[in-house]
């Protein structure tokens, strides 16, 4: 399976500009003036421009908005060195929501992009999240008897 990101922004010049600065994506390609391919990630990441106050699908009530919105998908990005990663970041628009926080085995830095995206940037100690204790297993977490 290969994934791919689909990032929607008002307006792609400064879009590409933001994630190649902040991250060091590469603008792989246009398509159909209304679509950036970026490279330089473990996944192909996609903007999608789209107007601001425009709606995702028809039968959708909510509206893009721009300013700063959660949801509850968003992107990671694994980095060597969290302190270098977050000065670019800053550096090319990008605004810090939350002090390096530490757990198992990783620092995490969390970060909304100029168009109200959040994301993190991750280090970790070694190849993951440390196992601090063994996970139960989610299938007998899910058959509970009562």
């Amino acid at each position: 399976m290969k994934l791919l990101i689909n990032i929607d922004v008002p307006d792609l010049e400064p879009a590409v500009a933001f994630y190649q600065a902040a991250l060091g994506l590469t603008l792989k390609r246009m398509i159909e003036g209304d679509v950036a391919e970026l490279t330089g990630a473990a996944a192909t990441i996609y903007l999608l421009q789209k107007p601001q106050d425009s709606v995702a699908n028809a039968s959708a009530t909510a509206v893009r908005q721009y300013t700063r919105h959660w949801t509850p998908v968003h992107i990671d990005f694994v980095v060597e060195d969290i302190h270098e990663a977050a000065e670019r970041a800053i550096r090319a628009g990008a605004r810090q929501e939350s002090a390096c926080i530490e757990w198992m085995g990783s620092k995490c830095i969390t970060f909304s992009d100029p168009f109200g995206h959040g994301f993190c940037l991750l280090e970790f100690e070694g190849e993951g999240y440390r196992d601090e204790k063994k996970p139960a297993s989610l299938s007998a977490a899910g058959t509970s008897q009562g």
